[in-house]
């Protein structure tokens, strides 16, 4: 069901951030021992422009005199890039659908906690780090430029949350095509989700041809937590779906399978993905289990792969 306070208070807040970063430096400094190539080349920083002031913005990126002239409301940073050897983003649902939950977990406070494991790993390697929103059939996006630095992370996960904060971007066919050209050169694209779409079949072939100009992989949220419905007494259970609206009638007995279906759903994601060589991460409630898989899942892509 949905949670009406889901919204309330921050999905990760900074003492989960701070716990994450603890696990993130562990786990990475055990797989990252030994010679690896230089984290990033080039020389300096290369200035990109002028933004609007984002919270977790140092006060020196700060342009004062561009800021006179908007009052200093709001506040003009100049905006610089390192040349980094990779670029790494999180491709993440924020269909009604991850809004719902159980015992006061959401899934998308799930999705939020694989957006934070994935930047701080980022962090750790001085990639840029970026997001993209979808909705139900990827009809909406939105989009959160690629920058380096935790502050840039806490942005993520704010705008993830909140929806704020995103440049509205256009779909132009197939979603694939449309998310290869927000990067550039080739990227590390998770791709966060309990992966309950109605056209699953066509959304894994279209990833499968991102994952040839980028590197792609799924990680999925076990989301049959949320259909763990209690026992009811009547025969009969008036259902709607949060994202078209359709109501339904389901029997007692189907209500009471619905978490298996999701289970075997996700299983069958999970083959139909292998197949199309697109590895999958699994993860769930159990947040050291799966922050420690995610994480180090992460860092060995990461390393064995090369990215210009």
């Amino acid at each position: 069901m949905i949670d009406s306070a889901a919204d309330a208070a921050p999905f990760v807040n900074l003492a989960d951030i701070s716990e994450i970063e603890l696990i993130i430096l562990k786990r990475m400094r055990e797989v990252t021992i030994g010679d690896h190539r230089s984290r990033s080349h080039g020389s300096g920083f290369d200035f990109l422009g002028l933004r609007d002031w984002q919270a977790g913005d140092r006060p020196s990126s700060i342009d004062w005199a561009q800021s006179t002239l908007t009052n200093f409301s709001p506040l003009i940073v100049r905006e610089f890039e390192q040349p980094s050897t990779a670029t790494v983003a999180a491709i993440a649902d924020v269909s009604m659908s991850t809004r719902c939950g159980a015992d006061g977990t959401s899934i998308a406070a799930l999705v939020a906690r694989a957006i934070a494991i994935i930047g701080m790993s980022a962090v750790f390697f001085q990639d840029s780090f970026g997001l993209v929103t979808f909705d139900e059939g990827f009809r909406n996006l939105g989009t959160v430029r690629p920058r380096t630095g935790k502050g840039h992370v806490v942005h993520c996960l704010e705008a993830y949350q909140r929806r704020t904060g995103l440049l509205e971007a256009r779909r132009s066919g197939e979603i694939g095509a449309t998310l290869a050209g927000y990067f550039r050169g080739r990227a590390l694209l998770a791709v966060v989700s309990d992966f309950l779409f109605t056209d699953l079949a066509g959304t894994l072939r279209e990833l499968s041809r991102l994952n040839a100009a980028h590197d792609v992989f799924l990680v999925m949220i076990d989301s049959s937590f949320a259909f763990e419905l209690p026992t009811i007494s009547s025969g009969w259970l008036e259902t709607m779906d949060v994202e078209t609206g359709e109501t339904r009638l389901l029997s007692r007995a189907e209500c009471a399978r619905m978490a298996e279906r999701v289970r075997d759903w996700q299983d069958e994601v999970q083959r139909a993905a292998k197949e199309l060589d697109l590895d999958v991460v699994r993860v769930g409630r159990d947040q050291t289990k799966s922050d420690i898989a995610l994480g180090e899942f992460v860092a060995e892509r990461r390393l064995r792969k090369t990215y210009n």
